[in-house]
């Protein structure tokens, strides 16, 4: 599933709770190509890890026996949704650590199993 700015909750807020907010101001400012661009960033090993981590705080059932329906409130599935979006961000921060890490050493790929902390 794709971002599509123009469905983005953030654009239609009250302007009480934007002046409140900075980031949901400079949001609301921004071209629907830079978030779409932005939101493009995240890599399918990102999309993965987010997809199975919601999998396993709502529980997964083989599809093939079991129709799986999930109810909540709207504080609970914002809690959810939340959580998704803060490891989004947490995942691709490191990614982005990793690839610098990896540019930086001129090589290929990390030996992450050298048992060293780099940070």
């Amino acid at each position: 599933m794709a971002f599509n700015p123009e469905n983005a909750d953030f654009m239609s807020l009250n302007a009480e709770t934007v002046q409140a907010n900075q980031l949901l101001k400079y949001l609301q400012h921004q071209p629907p190509e830079v978030l779409t661009r932005v939101a493009q960033a995240a890599s399918g090993e990102i999309k993965q890890i987010i997809s199975q981590n919601v999998q396993g705080l709502v529980g997964v059932l083989p599809a093939e026996g079991f129709n799986v329906q999930v109810t909540t409130d709207r504080e609970n599935l914002a809690g959810l949704l939340a959580s998704a979006m803060m490891t989004g961000y947490f995942l691709r921060q490191m990614e982005q650590r990793m690839e610098l890490e990896v540019n930086l050493s001129g090589t290929d790929s990390l030996d992450l199993d050298d048992g060293e902390a780099n940070g």
